[in-house]
């Protein structure tokens, strides 16, 4: 069997210079821009953290409770 030779491409991907003029731009202004997120879901924020919080409150009132039961 002979070997083949294959030619192989290399590809450099980089940022074109109106990119990279952009990005600073995505950091400008950061707190102003998560206050409007937060501002704009925070029932849907609500909705998602305060079930994770009750359950573990519960939960750690409830071992606490387990612990005193198994105390005397």
């Amino acid at each position: 069997m002979g070997k083949t030779i294959v030619p192989v491409k290399s590809v450099v991907y980089a940022l074109s210079p109106f990119q990279q003029k952009i990005m600073p731009g995505l950091w400008k202004d950061l707190p102003t821009k998560i206050h409007h997120k937060v501002s704009e879901n925070w029932i849907g924020a609500l909705l998602l953290v305060v079930p994770v919080v009750g359950t573990y409150s519960y939960a750690m009132h409830f071992v606490e409770q387990e612990k005193l039961h198994h105390r005397y």
